[in-house]
């Protein structure tokens, strides 16, 4: 495990690199990090028990990882993993059956995640087996491209709105705040119509105070709802950094619905607070 003093000074390294990349220009920041890091610092090596536990016990609400189109057909789900990292998550929806795309802006960030999904598969032990037999296991696609344009869409012979499962853990929270009205308009662009098309935040960091400086940027769960409700709008933030729920601002009706939200048992430590105590939380939103 990573000492606080050097994890401390590995997210410093990350903010002085992305500090010379505002607004939109973040991609190319992390595109360096990628770059010049070898173990970079928001890397857990595994996926988030968070997600695990999800697929596993909330299939009553996302379902399985087959579906049933309109003239009866079966079809295999697509999975989306924006800001993918080295693909852990990616490899784990594949476990459970999903076709399972994994987008990075950073060809370092893909090679290492094609590396590490080798790595999986030529094992001993196999880090992630097939969860059903009868649903078996999805394909794995790596693809660079910047998750606000649609040409790795075009490269992968995708459309808009073709994604059944989108998961979203430590991309929200690694934009720019600017950047956080087209983050929530662009899942309406890529989410499946519903019920087939969920999209699973982990909400992280909620305990961090959002006057800091990030990445990560402290978020709440007040910012996912006004964000997702209210998709390519403006929101509101008092100097603290912290949202401004407006009870009586009505949803855009192309906003995303939030259909559940919970507290997780379980979560990665940097999720937790000084007692252990679980502060990320777990929401899924469709489309209205």
């Amino acid at each position: 495990m990573t000492d606080q003093p050097t994890r401390t000074a590995a997210q410093q390294s990350v903010h002085n690199t992305l500090a010379k990349y505002p607004g939109e220009k973040y991609v190319d920041g992390w595109a360096e990090i990628w770059n010049t890091t070898t173990t970079p610092p928001w890397d857990k090596g595994a996926p988030n028990p968070a997600l695990e536990d999800t697929l596993t016990q909330r299939r009553s609400t996302i379902g399985n990882a087959i579906a049933t189109d309109a003239e009866g057909n079966k079809y295999r789900k697509k999975a989306l993993v924006p800001g993918c990292g080295r693909g852990v998550d990616v490899l784990l929806l594949a476990s459970f059956g999903y076709d399972a795309y994994g987008l990075e802006y950073s060809a370092a960030a893909v090679e290492a995640c094609r590396r590490g999904e080798m790595e999986s598969t030529t094992s001993d032990a196999d880090k992630y087996p097939v969860r059903d037999e009868k649903v078996g296991r999805g394909k794995v696609v790596f693809v660079q491209g910047d998750f606000f344009k649609n040409d790795w869409l075009e490269e992968l012979g995708l459309g808009l709105n073709c994604f059944d499962l989108i998961y979203d853990y430590t991309f929200f929270c690694a934009l720019s705040p600017s950047m956080r009205p087209d983050w929530a308009l662009r899942h309406t662009q890529l989410l499946a119509p519903s019920p087939h098309g969920n999209l699973i935040c982990l909400e992280y960091p909620r305990h961090k105070d959002p006057s800091l400086p990030g990445p990560p940027f402290g978020l709440s769960s007040e910012a996912y709802m006004e964000h997702l409700s209210h998709p390519g709008e403006q929101v509101s933030y008092d100097a603290q950094g912290r949202c401004r729920s407006d009870p009586l601002r009505e949803p855009s009706e192309r906003g995303l619905e939030r259909v559940a939200y919970w507290q997780p048992a379980r979560t990665h430590e940097v999720g937790m607070d000084a007692n252990g105590e679980v502060q990320d939380r777990v929401s899924i939103w469709r489309r209205r």
